[in-house]
């Protein structure tokens, strides 16, 4: 079983020795929202399922929504709905991947946690890596497939709501990592949301920085040794990773878990929702 990471060596193995399995493309343009379908359409990995950030691992109304901001998490069960619409079950290995330097297949990775999927990978390097090794690829949309009667289970990740944020805060008991480019987090610039600027007290890490030239997760050691230098006294059992919607700190929370730290909390809602109350605080720089 694989749940942090897998080669795409691995899972060309995985593909060649027919082991239950189901692999998502995540791919996703944030600033141009259809792109990420287009590129599937033009290649993809040979019987990927198409993942689209805004369409399957958000929530499409309020009603459907656990909390606010801009990608909102959609409540479990309707998660569960669209996994078991695809034809997923329980005994699946699940990976995920895009282009885009795991920036958006870590949500999936996360929501499958979430819903009780511990089997679940990254392919490191993405498609790029899967190309490189000639891994087999198609062309084309989607296909519908067979449904499953998939149910979402006890959750193996944790999730921290806003009020959890606040109550915490400026506690040791918590403490917050903005994976946000530097230049959002200072609140020089803010090209997304109405108010620029951080959660008082967080870190930044920009989840980039997870990943070397190659495209690739560092290594466990590095990781390490970055997060700890970034941690200082504070104890990794208190992080909770968020970004500007909860999409982008996922690198963050992977790369705590692959460095043997735990798996961290996630506020899903991050920035864009706390932001969206004027009497929440803010700090600049």
């Amino acid at each position: 079983m694989y749940t942090t990471l897998i080669s795409a060596e691995q899972l060309k193995h995985l593909v060649h020795d027919h082991q239950p399995l189901m692999i998502f493309d995540c791919s996703f343009e944030l600033m141009k929202p259809a792109e990420g379908d287009l590129q599937y359409e033009r290649v993809h990995i040979a019987g990927a399922v198409r993942a689209n950030l805004d369409r399957h691992l958000s929530a499409k109304s309020k009603e459907q929504a656990l909390n606010g901001g801009r990608h909102p998490l959609p409540r479990p069960e309707v998660f569960a709905a669209w996994l078991a619409s695809v034809g997923f079950q329980r005994d699946m290995q699940a990976v995920v991947y895009d282009r885009q330097g795991a920036n958006y297949c870590g949500r999936l990775w996360w929501m499958l946690k979430w819903v009780g999927h511990e089997a679940v990978a990254v392919l490191d390097g993405g498609l790029q890596a899967w190309e490189a090794v000639n891994g087999p690829v198609a062309t084309g949309p989607d296909q519908p497939r067979v449904p499953s009667a998939y149910k979402a289970g006890a959750p193996l990740a944790r999730l921290a709501s806003t009020e959890d944020v606040l109550k915490h805060l400026d506690l040791p008991d918590q403490t917050l990592i903005d994976a946000r480019a530097p230049a959002r987090y200072r609140g020089e610039v803010e090209p997304l949301d109405p108010v620029a600027g951080h959660i008082p007290g967080a870190l930044n890490r920009p989840f980039s920085e997870n990943l070397g030239p190659d495209g690739k997760f560092k290594s466990a050691e590095q990781l390490k040794a970055e997060f700890e230098a970034l941690l200082g006294d504070r104890r990794a059992s208190t992080v909770v990773h968020h970004c500007g919607s909860g999409v982008s700190a996922l690198p963050n929370l992977l790369a705590m878990e692959i460095a043997g730290l735990g798996r961290a909390a996630l506020y899903a809602g991050s920035w864009s929702e706390w932001c969206a109350n004027p009497d929440r605080p803010v700090a600049i720089g």
